[in-house]
């Protein structure tokens, strides 16, 4: 059995809460710093994209 959080050979089982909670924890925390950093009142919504690593892939954001 593959550890928690750790790709599997079954592609429908569903993520374990505590991995993607972490992630999600980790993300906050980059959007804190990015904030924090930043030369105005908010974040762009590219700077908000590139500090979440949104790809290209997913398309142009919609406004």
């Amino acid at each position: 059995m593959a550890p928690p959080g750790t790709a599997t050979a079954n592609a429908t089982a569903s993520p374990d809460p505590e991995c993607v909670a972490l992630a999600e924890i980790e993300l906050c925390g980059e959007l804190m710093i990015a904030a924090a950093t930043a030369d105005g009142e908010r974040l762009s919504p590219d700077r908000i994209d590139e500090v979440l690593r949104v790809g290209a892939e997913r398309g142009p954001r919609s406004r």
